[in-house]
C-alpha cells in the first residue's frame, strides 16, 4: 500500500514537472496563454518625407461695400450752404466732403456727384427744411420716383433710404419734388448749425 502511494506521487511529480520545464508544444502553449515577459521597446523609426504643398485655394469673396463718401452741408450761424433755398426742381446742395474712400467724387459742383461703375448704391440722405416738402434722388437729373419721400409739417426731417442701379458715369444728386422752393432750416432744433447729408455705398 505505502509502496503503491509512492509509485502514484512519483508519477504526478514527474508530469508536472515535464509541463513547466520541458521544450514540449504543450508548454509552448501554456506559456503563451499565460502571457509572457514583455520585449525590449524597439527604437524609433525615422520620420517620413514631408509631402507636397496642396493647391492653392480659390480667391475669397470681395467685400460687399466697394466705395463709399459722405457729402454734407451746414445750415445756421456763420454757415449758409443753402442760401436762398432749393427751389423747385432744384437740387439740395452739399459742398462739404466727409468720410470717403475715394471711388464716388464730386461732379465739379456742390450739388451732382459720380457714380463710377455700373453697379448697385445704397443711398441715404437727410435735409432738415421748413416747409412741406418732398425729395427725391434724381439719376443724370432725372427724377427715381421709387425714391421720392416727404413730410407734411415743419416738425421732422426728411430721411430718405433707396437702393439705386446705376450705370457707369451716371451722376446722382437729391432734388426738391415738389412745385414750390423750401428752406433749408438754419440751427434746427437748437443753437449749433444743423447739417444735412448725402451717403452714398457702392455694393
Amino acid at each position: 500500500m505505502i509502496l503503491r502511494l509512492a509509485l502514484v506521487m512519483f508519477a504526478l511529480s514527474s508530469g508536472f514537472t515535464s509541463i513547466l520545464f520541458a521544450g514540449s508544444e504543450r508548454a509552448g502553449r501554456i506559456v503563451a496563454e499565460t502571457g509572457g515577459v514583455p520585449g525590449v521597446q524597439g527604437v524609433a523609426g525615422v520620420a517620413g518625407i514631408v509631402g507636397p504643398v496642396g493647391a492653392a485655394g480659390g480667391q475669397g469673396v470681395p467685400g460687399s461695400i466697394v466705395g463709399f463718401s459722405d457729402f454734407f452741408a451746414l445750415q445756421g450761424g456763420a454757415f449758409n450752404d443753402n442760401p436762398g433755398g432749393v427751389a423747385a426742381g432744384a437740387p439740395v446742395l452739399f459742398p462739404r466732403t466727409g468720410s470717403n474712400n475715394g471711388v464716388i467724387t464730386r461732379v465739379g459742383t456742390t450739388s451732382t456727384f459720380l457714380l463710377p461703375t455700373t453697379a448697385a448704391y445704397l443711398v441715404m440722405f437727410q435735409v432738415s427744411v421748413n416747409e412741406a416738402a418732398q425729395l427725391e434722388l434724381a439719376l443724370n437729373g432725372v427724377g427715381v420716383p421709387s425714391t421720392v419721400v416727404g413730410r407734411v409739417t415743419g416738425t421732422n426731417q426728411i430721411v430718405g433710404l433707396a437702393l439705386v442701379v446705376a450705370t457707369a458715369g451716371d451722376t446722382l444728386s437729391v432734388i426738391n419734388h415738389g412745385t414750390t422752393g423750401i428752406t433749408v432750416t438754419p440751427l434746427a432744433g437748437g443753437t449749433n448749425p444743423a447739417s444735412a447729408h448725402l451717403v452714398i455705398f457702392e455694393l
